[in-house]
Order: structure tokens, then C-alpha cells, then sequence
């Protein structure tokens, strides 16, 4: 599932994955298996691809919104 968002993301900005190689340093052959899901990126991973496709990680419950930026590793 995380290889289509990502895949998503990178079309909705109407990137290359050449584009967000040079972005993120991430090989283009790389990205192709990420999207593919051939294998899976790291949480890291994952973020440097959706800030360098202006999108912002968050996870929603009925009574919490977590994000990156408002956790601290303390908490994990």
C-alpha cells in the first residue's frame, strides 16, 4: 500500500521519479521498487519522499493527531 501513496504523492506533483531522485538523493531504480513494493522504506524514508512532494505524515484517531513534528522519540 505505502508503494501507491508514494506513487500517488509523486504524480500528484507531477514529478518524475528521476525528479524526486534528485530531490532526496533516493536512486530512481531505488524509488521504482518503493513504489512497486518490491521492498519497503524506512518511516525516514517515507518522510524525506512526502516533504520533497509538499504532503505531511499524520496519523488521525477519533481523539489524537500525531505527527512528526509533535512526537518525541522519549514517547516511542
Amino acid at each position: 500500500m505505502i508503494g501507491k501513496i508514494l506513487k500517488t504523492m509523486r504524480k500528484h506533483n507531477n514529478y518524475k521519479q528521476s525528479d524526486i531522485s534528485k530531490l532526496t538523493n533516493i536512486p530512481q531504480n531505488t524509488l521504482s521498487q518503493y513504489e512497486n513494493e518490491v521492498i519497503q522504506p524506512t518511516f525516514e524514508t517515507i518522510k524525506k519522499i512526502a516533504d520533497s512532494c509538499n504532503f505531511k505524515i499524520t496519523f488521525v484517531n477519533k481523539d489524537l493527531t500525531l505527527t512528526p513534528e509533535n512526537i518525541s522519540r522519549k514517547e516511542i
